[in-house]
């Protein structure tokens, strides 16, 4: 009776009782890094819980959970969320919008800003540039943005100056240091980045805007203290720090 006992007592101990001090694995793609920074300790301190975070671009982190890593729960668009829900990966209850990003474009700082704000002024903007720098296709920005070049007639006129590279890598980097005349990310990844000044949104119908939101993992054996992070970011309370960090809360 006592070993049984003592099994069932360490059983859920290892898997996390609710209530009790957890750490909750988070896979994330960059963008809400910074507000991530500043929300994490907060929730440490009220819950106990420790969170640990894995960021990387967003094919990366679908390619890990199609070969099988499992964190307890990710942050990323939701149209991505939707998709692998569909797919028996996550769980869309206990899921949450955190707010909006949008595309723009950054200049070194003190450099001339061009004008951009129609989808012909942009195009002469890409053209007159002598080096550009984005995201790699493979993330939802440069997607957009390889799409786009195709649209405007451009891509193979600027080919050869474009310089692919994430974020998460460095991209917002090379701008600083005067390495690209410019460069277009999403809101998120060059608020508050030293050395670089923001031009401004891609004109409307040229604008890609992502919603980001968080999800557990379907085989995720203890939800709750995840869940309980979830709830925590998308709390009204929380929108100021979304909003500072390039985010137009939901």
């Amino acid at each position: 009776m006592k070993y049984t006992l003592a099994l069932a007592v360490a059983a859920l101990l290892h898997a996390g009782a609710p209530g009790m001090a957890a750490e909750i694995n988070v896979m994330s793609g960059g963008a809400p890094k910074e507000v991530l920074a500043a929300l994490i300790p907060q929730f440490e301190k009220q819950t106990g819980h420790q969170v640990k975070v894995t960021y990387a671009v967003i094919a990366a982190l679908q390619q890990k959970l199609a070969s099988g890593e499992r964190p307890d729960m990710v942050l990323l668009p939701t149209s991505a969320i939707a998709d692998l829900a569909k797919a028996g990966t996550l769980k869309t209850e206990g899921s949450a919008p955190f707010g909006t990003i949008e595309v723009v474009m950054i200049v070194p700082h003190g450099a001339p800003r061009p004008d951009i704000s129609t989808p012909e002024a942009f195009r002469s903007a890409l053209l007159n540039a002598r080096l550009l720098v984005y995201s790699p296709p493979t993330t939802p920005s440069g997607a957009h943005l390889a799409r786009l070049a195709e649209r405007l007639g451009i891509a193979d006129v600027i080919k050869d100056k474009v310089t692919y590279r994430a974020a998460l890598e460095g991209g917002v980097q090379v701008v600083a240091e005067g390495k690209a005349d410019i460069g277009i990310y999403q809101s998120s990844e060059v608020v508050h980045i030293k050395g670089v000044s923001e031009v401004g949104p891609l004109p409307d119908a040229l604008q890609l805007k992502l919603v980001y939101g968080g999800a557990v993992t379907a085989a995720n054996p203890n939800p709750e203290p995840a869940l309980a992070f979830i709830k925590f970011l998308a709390d009204a309370q929380n929108k100021k720090v979304w909003k500072e960090a390039g985010f137009e809360p939901s």
